[in-house]
């Protein structure tokens, strides 16, 4: 059987950690920063993991991440 391809766009924006769990980046950090307070742009900053409900459609587009 051939293999099944994982959905580039996927691959580059989320990461399968060990425990199982999907990290991610925020969104709204990309422009229009200078309407947004600094509090909100801080806490846009690093990463978050993905809710639950979207877990499954994500590991669909990723099939041999863990």
């Amino acid at each position: 059987m051939p293999k099944m391809k994982s959905k580039s766009s996927a691959k580059k924006r989320f990461k399968v950690l060990g425990n199982g769990k999907v990290k991610r980046a925020s969104a709204f950090k990309r422009h229009i920063l200078t309407k947004k307070s600094t509090k909100t742009k801080r806490q846009l900053r690093g990463t978050k993991l993905v809710h639950n409900n979207d877990k499954a459609s994500i590991s669909q587009m990723l099939p041999y991440s863990k």
